[in-house]
């Protein structure tokens, strides 16, 4: 590993501070204001909780991992799902009751180690579910980037279309021939390069921002005083089982973040500790209206191009992101970005969703020649994107992402062969 420019406890001078936290900010802006655009809530108060559960986060490892909190597109499915059976309030609920599920997990790693996770929720598992999040949105993605609404249908429209399809190519044009930190905001920049072809063709509506107030504070959305709520058991059902996919997702990163900056944080702070922040920031962004968090890939993929690993220039871009959350004008902006636009970006974020569960796949090596691997891969896809259903009253049933995902987990545990091999805890 080459040597750190700036290391994780080290302070950069204040020019430098405020050019590499704004540099950190933009790498996750396009993603972390595409997640409540998607499932209606405001992107205002999800730029707000993302600093806020930032800052939790690195308070709760003590300043010892350089990670940003950015809204989780693994939570797309299940709340777009909880909202037309309960409304927004209740996907809120549901997504701080995942947050409780972080917290159970890190007190029982904390006080017995974390193997009994690792095979609890082996690639095997993991990987197929996350396959029938990304594939069971892609119906969604290309709606919006070919379809306009008109009354209570839709009907295709090939100039909307081709705003959609001049979005997804500036994306895959940075993604794939930069090699910079433009190639790790290729949301952003997909976004901005979508947005201007759509006001060339004339398919945006810009009234809203110029009723919009300078200075504005975000919407937040408490219980019990914006919107009433009802726990259900098919409310927990539809949003805890994606714990399996965030605290999976939560232990890769840490590994690949570790590697970046040579530490062990299996170890030091601890994964009990970085799941427990994660969740913290999760039940605060659920608490006001804010979508879930986790932590961010390309802020990972800043880090080992920078060499800069300073926590306090990730305490920055959180508090960027805060002064952000308040600014109208651009949060009005946001709001006028076309479907098509969101729609373009969404067919390679989900498809990218699909692609990392068979990555995790082919990483770890698993054997489709193992009827067992066969058997369970095959059955969660299926049961996932066929969306399944096991209905025991009209208010209580288990379907789609959640159902499959529980029967995985049943599936391995309970077939036999299952592999004991050593978990890799990033030491070796």
């Amino acid at each position: 590993m080459s040597e750190a420019i700036l290391d994780v406890q080290d302070k950069p001078k204040t020019g430098q501070w405020i050019s590499l936290s704004l540099q950190h900010m933009f790498a996750m802006f396009g993603a972390t204001i595409l997640v409540p655009q998607l499932v209606g809530l405001s992107p205002a108060i999800a730029l707000l909780t993302s600093g806020i559960a930032t800052i939790i986060f690195i308070l709760i490892t003590q300043f010892k991992v350089p990670a940003y909190l950015g809204s989780s597109f693994a939570f797309i499915l299940p709340i777009t799902i909880a909202t037309k059976t309960g409304g927004i309030g209740s996907a809120m609920i549901g997504a701080m009751f995942v947050s409780l599920v972080y917290a159970i997990v890190a007190l029982i790693i904390w006080k017995t180690g974390y193997q009994w996770l690792m095979k609890l929720l082996p690639p095997i598992v993991v990987g197929p579910v996350i396959i029938v999040i990304g594939l069971a949105l892609s119906g969604t993605a290309v709606n919006m980037a070919m379809t306009i609404p008109v009354g209570n249908a839709s009907e295709y429209s090939l100039l909307h279309f081709s705003a959609a399809i001049v979005t997804l190519l500036t994306a895959i044009i940075c993604n794939i021939y930069f090699k910079n930190i433009i190639s790790l905001m290729p949301i952003l920049i997909g976004i901005i390069a979508g947005y201007g072809y759509s006001a060339a063709i004339g398919i945006i509506d810009y009234g809203v921002i110029a009723d919009a107030k300078w200075f504005a504070v975000p919407e937040f959305l408490i219980p019990g005083v914006d919107y009433s709520f009802q726990v259900t058991p098919t409310l927990l059902f539809v949003m805890v089982p994606i714990a399996i996919v965030t605290i999976s997702e939560h232990i890769g990163h840490q590994l690949v973040l570790g590697k970046i900056v040579n530490r062990n944080y299996i170890k030091d702070p601890g994964l009990h500790r970085s799941i427990l922040g994660d969740g913290i920031g999760t039940f605060i962004s659920s608490l006001v209206g804010g979508p879930p968090k986790t932590t961010y890939g390309e802020n990972i993929g800043v880090l080992a191009i920078t060499k800069v690993f300073s926590v306090y220039v990730i305490f920055g871009a959180a508090v960027f992101a805060i002064v952000f959350s308040f600014f109208g004008k651009l949060m009005a902006v946001i709001e006028t970005i076309p479907t098509a636009v969101l729609g373009g970006i969404s067919i390679l974020l989900f498809g990218i969703i699909a692609s990392s569960g068979l990555r995790m796949l082919v990483d770890n090596n698993i054997d489709f020649g193992n009827n067992r691997n066969l058997v369970i891969s095959s059955v969660i896809l299926v049961i996932g994107i066929g969306g399944a259903k096991i209905e025991f009253s009209e208010t209580f049933s288990i379907e789609g992402m959640a159902l499959a995902a529980i029967v995985g987990v049943i599936l391995n545990l309970v077939l036999p062969g299952m592999d004991k091999k050593e978990v890799d805890d990033g030491t070796k």
